[in-house]
C-alpha cells in the first residue's frame, strides 16, 4: 500500500493515510491534537460539509408528500379530491400518504447505522444519495399518469423513507470523524442541517407548483406539471451530493460499531424512557411538519385565494424552520439549565399550545392557528435539545452510581457510559421518529370516527402532560440528580 495523505498526495508521514483504492483511511486518530491540527481537522470538516449536504436532501425527499398531496386533488387524482373542502375520505387519504414516508424512514434508521462500519462513510452515503433518485423519479413519471391508483402512490411515498434513513447514517459516520470535545457542535451542525430540508422544501415546493400552472394552465394537467416541476428539481441536487460523497468524502477503517454497548443499552431502561420522551418531542416535529399543509388547507380552504406569493406551503414551511433553528437553542439552554427541568417545561408548553389550536379553530382565526402551531414547532425544536442533552447525562449519572457502589474504574465507567450513550442515541431516533407516523394516524383515525381532528389534538395534550410527568418522576426528583453530570459530546445534537 502506498502511503497516501488525506490530500491525495504521497507522504513519508505514515500516521496520516488511506488506502488509495476507495479512500479508506487507515488511520485516524481525532483525538490526537497533532493529528488534529496537522490534517484531520481539514479532512472532518469536508466530511461534514458533504454529509450535511446529502442528508439535506434526504430529509427535503422525505418530506415531499406533505406538500404534494395538497396539489394532488387538483391534479386530477379523485382520492384526493376535496381536500380543501374537508372531504373526510380525502383528508384521510392525505394522512395515509404522509405518514408512510415517516414510519418507512424510522424504521430504516437502525440499519443505515450499522451501514457505515459495514460499508464505509463515503460509499453509503452515495448509496442513500443516489437511492432519493427512485422515489423522486418515481413520482415525477406516475403523477403524469391521471389513472394512477392510490396504492402506486402509497409505495412511492414508502420508497421515500430512504430519506429519513439518511439521517442516522449520517450521524453515526460524522461521529467518528471528530473529537469528543467537538463532536456535540459537528453533530449539532449536522442535525440541524438535515431538519432545515424539511423548511427548505416546504418553502420551494408550492411556489414552483403555482409557477407551473402559471406556465401552462390552472387545470388538471397544469397541476401535474407544477407537481413535476416540483419534484425533478431535486434531480441535479441528488447527482451532486451522490459524485461528491464519492469523489470527495473517505470511510475510516476503525469506525466499528461497538455491539457490546448496543446490548447494554437496550437493556437499560433509560433507554425506553427517552425515548418515550423522544417520540413526543422529535416525533411531534416532524409528524406535524408532514402534516401541517393537510391541515391548513383542510381547515383554512379559503386562503389558497390569496395569491401565489402567500400559498399554503409557504405559510406549512415556518414550522419546520422555527422548529429547526430552535433546537441548537434547547441543547445550549439545558447545558444552563439542565435538560430535564427544560424537558418538563417543554412537554406543559406543548399542552397549552395543543389547547391554543383548539380554541383557534373554534373561533375560525387562522392568525391564532399558525401562531399557536408555530409555539408548538419551536417548543418541539428546544424539546429536541434538550431530551438528546439528557440522554449522555443520564448514562453519566448511572455509571458513576454503578461503579462507586461496586468499586469500579470511574475513567472506564465514564468510557462505557459515552458509548452506551452513542447506542441509546440511534434506538431512540428511530423510535422517536416513529413517532411521527403515530401522530398523523391519530389524526386519521380521529378525523374517520369522529369527523374531526379534535379528539386526536386533546389526546396529544394529555400525552405531553404524561410525559412531563414522566420525566419529573425520574430526572427530576432528588433521588437521580442528572443535573450534575457533565456535559458530553452528545448534549446538543
Amino acid at each position: 500500500m502506498t502511503a497516501i495523505a488525506a490530500t491525495g498526495q504521497e507522504t513519508d508521514n505514515p500516521s496520516f493515510t488511506y488506502e488509495k483504492k476507495g479512500r479508506w483511511l487507515t488511520h485516524w486518530e481525532p483525538d490526537n491534537l497533532k493529528f488534529w491540527e496537522s490534517g484531520g481537522k481539514q479532512t472532518a470538516r469536508k466530511n461534514l460539509i458533504f454529509s450535511v449536504f446529502a442528508e439535506n436532501l434526504g430529509f427535503s425527499v422525505w418530506v415531499i408528500w406533505g406538500t404534494v398531496v395538497t396539489s394532488m386533488g387538483a391534479a386530477g387524482f379523485g382520492f384526493l379530491e376535496g381536500l380543501g373542502k374537508g372531504n373526510p375520505v380525502a383528508v384521510s387519504n392525505a394522512l395515509l400518504l404522509t405518514s408512510t414516508p415517516t414510519l418507512v424512514g424510522a424504521a430504516l434508521r437502525i440499519p443505515y447505522t450499522f451501514a457505515i462500519p459495514r460499508f464505509g462513510g463515503r460509499a453509503f452515503t452515495a448509496f442513500s444519495a443516489a437511492m432519493l433518485l427512485i422515489p423522486t423519479l418515481g413520482l415525477a413519471y406516475f403523477v403524469n399518469q391521471p389513472g394512477t391508483p392510490m396504492w402506486v402512490f402509497l409505495i412511492l411515498a414508502a420508497l421515500a423513507g430512504f430519506g429519513g434513513g439518511n439521517f442516522s447514517s449520517s450521524m453515526a459516520n460524522i461521529s467518528f470523524f471528530f473529537p469528543e470535545g467537538k463532536k456535540g457542535a459537528a453533530l449539532g451542525i449536522n442535525a440541524a442541517g438535515g431538519n432545515l430540508g424539511v423548511a427548505q422544501t416546504q418553502l420551494v415546493l408550492p411556489l414552483l407548483i403555482t409557477l407551473g400552472t402559471h406556465l401552462t394552465a390552472k387545470d388538471p394537467a397544469g397541476y401535474r406539471f407544477g407537481i413535476t416541476l416540483a419534484v425533478l428539481v431535486w434531480i441535479p441536487f441528488i447527482l451532486v451530493a451522490t459524485f461528491g460523497a464519492l469523489r470527495y468524502m473517505d470511510s475510516i477503517t476503525n469506525a466499528k460499531s461497538d455491539g457490546k454497548s448496543y446490548r447494554l443499552a437496550l437493556t437499560n431502561p433509560h433507554t425506553w424512557i427517552m425515548s418515550f420522551l423522544y417520540i413526543g418531542t422529535f416525533g411531534s416535529f416532524i409528524g406535524f411538519s408532514f402534516a401541517f399543509p393537510t391541515l391548513i388547507k383542510a381547515n383554512f380552504p379559503d386562503l389558497a385565494k390569496i395569491g401565489w406569493i402567500t400559498t399554503l406551503g409557504n405559510l406549512a414551511f415556518l414550522g419546520a424552520l422555527v422548529g429547526s433553528f430552535s433546537r441548537p437553542f434547547g441543547g445550549w439552554v439545558s447545558d444552563k439549565v439542565g435538560g430535564a427541568k427544560i424537558t418538563v417545561f417543554v412537554f406543559s408548553g406543548m399542552a397549552v399550545a395543543v389547547a391554543l389550536i383548539m380554541v383557534a379553530l373554534d373561533l375560525k382565526s387562522f392568525p391564532l392557528y399558525l401562531a399557536a402551531f408555530l409555539l408548538l414547532f419551536v417548543l418541539t425544536g428546544i424539546g429536541n435539545g434538550s431530551t438528546y442533552r439528557m440522554i449522555p447525562s443520564i448514562f453519566s449519572a448511572t455509571a458513576k452510581k454503578h461503579a462507586s457502589e461496586h468499586g469500579l474504574d470511574l475513567t472506564e465507567a465514564n468510557a462505557s457510559a459515552r458509548r452506551q450513550a452513542g447506542a441509546a442515541i440511534g434506538v431512540i431516533g428511530a423510535i422517536g421518529a416513529s413517532g411521527g407516523y403515530l401522530l398523523q394516524q391519530a389524526l386519521r383515525l380521529s378525523n374517520i370516527n369522529f369527523g374531526t381532528m379534535a379528539p386526536a389534538f386533546w389526546a396529544y395534550a394529555g400525552a405531553f402532560l404524561v410525559m412531563a410527568a414522566v420525566t419529573w418522576w425520574y430526572y427530576l426528583r432528588s433521588s437521580f440528580a442528572i443535573e450534575k453530570a457533565p456535559s458530553l459530546a452528545y448534549a446538543n445534537v
